[in-house]
């Protein structure tokens, strides 16, 4: 028995060294990074995950880290890496805490990292400049130059789908990014490139004659790589995501960054990148005036005025709104315009009527949603916008939600909803879209504006 009650005692002292062996080895997350005050992520800069624009940090997965810190209550401290071998390395150094850079989650990749859970899926298509022939088949591929980013998984499905196509073949390049095979396509450098669906959609509105292809994978999830030294990282940031979830604010952000860009017009956009080299040079310094006086910002203004008139002075529509901002007669004077057709003016009449819509939006309207809120009402008016919110309520949706507001504007122009309501009827289609293209021409504008300067 004293044999038996030593062993005992042994394996306790054993397994309480091993638990305090482990404990000094793998510190809480939590408890680190709440003593230091700050996550630390390693990002890569690129559209889908973190820039700098016109005015303020932007990206996908540039917000989702920011609101996972603000979560934590502490600061958010980012490492610009510039390629997806290099954001590994330093999670392995354990030099950051998060690895995001849209990272697709493999097989392959598990069996070294240490990832976090889903947030969002992509799939892996092929993609080609408009006018040249379109791969129907993988086996298609093989009559051009096919160049993927190195060290990737889509180096890694290429080499599985090479066992059913044998004579498929490709470049690896482990120095440039997706977007940058992109415009080497968009430039007719080479023919095709991988890319995962997201990345590319993206990239239409910079590199319009892009084209998408055929997809090569079904769809896979995109998930941070992260710290193994950092214990409880994992479920923390489950944890969070699931209430993220639930309050909707990942939808949200989904929506904000990703919806939108399936509207893609190609003629339009490619008109659109012209007239910014010669149109826009002529009135930037207008635009800038009104932003800095009405305290919005220029480059959303300049997109507003594109959407409105593709910044010709004399624009007019048959409803008789007029000028770079197509001001209503009625709103020009209350604005204090006299001439709708002087460039000046109707800048500055259009920011100080956009400025007013401003401080109308109800206080109970989320901040992130106040500035599409004030340009649908520039759009379809303030009346139209108070009876879908009481739409919108009467759904059992979120009127202080553009989300949920987007989906009920359309309503607006069906009887069964509209004879309800004060103000009646409206094209509620019509502020979807003018909104969406907006978002799509200042994010376009920005990207330019911030590759001119670096």
């Amino acid at each position: 028995m004293n044999i038996r009650k030593r062993l005992i005692f042994s394996c306790v002292i054993l397994l309480g060294l091993g638990t305090f062996v482990y404990r000094c080895t793998s510190t809480s997350a939590l408890d680190t990074i709440k003593e230091r005050g700050k996550l630390i992520a390693a990002v890569r800069n690129v559209p889908t995950v973190y820039y700098e624009g016109a005015h303020e940090l932007a990206g996908f997965e540039y917000e989702l880290l920011r609101d996972f810190a603000d979560h934590l209550g502490v600061e958010l401290e980012l490492k610009v890496v510039y390629s997806i071998p290099e954001l590994f390395q330093v999670i392995e150094d354990g030099t950051c805490d998060i690895g995001s850079g849209a990272i697709t989650r493999t097989k392959d990749r598990e069996k070294k990292y240490l990832f976090g859970p889903d947030y969002y899926d992509v799939k892996q298509v092929v993609v080609y400049k408009s006018g040249t022939r379109a791969p129907k088949s993988v086996d298609d591929l093989q009559d051009g130059i096919l160049e993927i980013v190195g060290n990737s998984s889509y180096e890694e499905n290429l080499i599985k789908l090479k066992q059913n196509s044998p004579k498929l073949e490709w470049i690896n390049n482990p120095k440039l990014s997706t977007d940058q095979l992109l415009e080497k396509v968009w430039k007719g450098k080479i023919d095709y490139t991988v890319a995962d669906d997201n990345i590319a959609q993206i990239n239409q509105r910079y590199f319009p004659e892009l084209e998408i292809g055929i997809p090569l994978t079904e769809e896979e999830s995109l998930a941070w790589v992260l710290n193994k030294n950092l214990r409880g990282l994992s479920s923390l940031i489950d944890e969070w995501l699931e209430e993220y979830k639930l309050t909707q604010k990942l939808e949200d952000l989904i929506q904000r960054y990703y919806t939108h860009v399936h509207l893609f017009d190609y003629v339009d956009i490619r008109k659109y990148h012209n007239r910014i080299k010669t149109r826009l040079p002529e009135y930037s310094e207008l635009f800038k005036e009104a932003g800095e006086t009405y305290d919005i910002p220029w480059t959303l203004l300049a997109a507003q005025a594109y959407q409105e008139s593709h910044w010709s002075v004399n624009a007019k529509s048959p409803t008789g709104v007029r000028g770079m901002m197509m001001l209503t007669l009625t709103t020009a004077k209350k604005m204090g315009v006299s001439n709708r057709l002087d460039a000046r003016e109707s800048i500055m009449g259009g920011a100080k009527y956009m400025a007013q819509l401003l401080k109308a939006v109800p206080e109970s309207v989320q901040d992130s949603d106040k500035l599409v809120y004030a340009l649908a009402t520039y759009n379809v008016g303030m009346g139209h916008m108070k009876d879908v919110r009481i739409l919108t309520e009467r759904l059992g949706l979120d009127p202080n939600r553009w989300l949920d507001l987007k989906t009920t504007l359309p309503f607006l122009s069906q009887k069964q909803f509209y004879k309800t309501l004060k103000h009646g009827y409206a094209r509620g289609s019509e502020p979807v879209r003018y909104v969406n293209q907006i978002h799509d021409y200042r994010d376009i504008l920005e990207n330019i504006l911030a590759s001119q300067t670096n």
